[in-house]
């Protein structure tokens, strides 16, 4: 009976510990994907002041470096949005670290832009469309003339991303470090809000409708 009694004891510790652990990686996950986050809006900002102080190399490693432990400490399988844009951002930066110049971590809006544009553009060609997929998640049984809202909206994004990349470029050509952080920290910011602002009023009317 002795043997029971230690594994059961030892089953019971494991049960004990493993919530700790599950909670350690869930707490560390949420503090990674904040500064992910805080990084990636105020990401013109930052380089606009790092690098002052460090060169474009060094900032690239530790982007790559917080990619690489988010997806190391999450609790869950990855996304398949996770297992497409993690990878690809983490080699654009390690692109920008290897080149070492400002030019191409200003690049890296423009990047995630064209990256962007491709998966809404591709769900364009093969449907379902990118919208349409987050509209059935609140919504399974989407209408016919919902699935053609959500495509024309899908568009819509397409041709901002599209547009918003050539105008980062053209920051970026214009050689004012200043000018490239405000546009591409808060008005690109400002202009995507204003654009869901106005679909969901759209939409209101249009769900509305039928």
């Amino acid at each position: 009976m002795q043997p029971e009694r230690e594994d059961l004891d030892a089953f019971s510790r494991g049960a004990a510990v493993r919530p700790e652990r599950g909670l350690f990686s869930f707490t560390h996950q949420k503090i990674l994907n904040g500064i992910l986050i805080i990084v990636t809006v105020g990401y013109p900002f930052l380089v606009w002041f790092c690098l002052d102080y460090f060169q474009p190399r060094v900032f690239a490693l530790g982007m790559v470096a917080l990619f690489l432990l988010r997806d190391l400490l999450q609790p869950n399988p990855l996304s398949k949005r996770h297992r497409f844009f993690t990878p690809v951002c983490v080699l654009f930066m390690l692109a920008v670290a290897l080149i070492n110049q400002i030019s191409w971590l200003q690049a890296y809006p423009v990047f995630v832009s064209l990256l962007f544009f491709g998966v809404f553009a591709y769900s364009l060609v093969i449907p379902p469309s990118a919208i349409e997929r987050l509209a059935r998640l609140q919504d399974p049984q989407l209408s016919p003339k919902g699935i053609t809202y959500t495509r024309k909206v899908t568009q819509v994004w397409s041709v901002f991303f599209l547009c918003n990349a050539a105008v980062s470029v053209a920051t970026i050509a214009y050689g004012d470090p200043w000018i490239w952080s405000v546009y591409n920290g808060f008005i690109f910011y400002l202009l995507m809000g204003l654009l869901m602002a106005v679909e969901m009023i759209i939409r209101r009317k249009v769900r509305a409708s039928y």
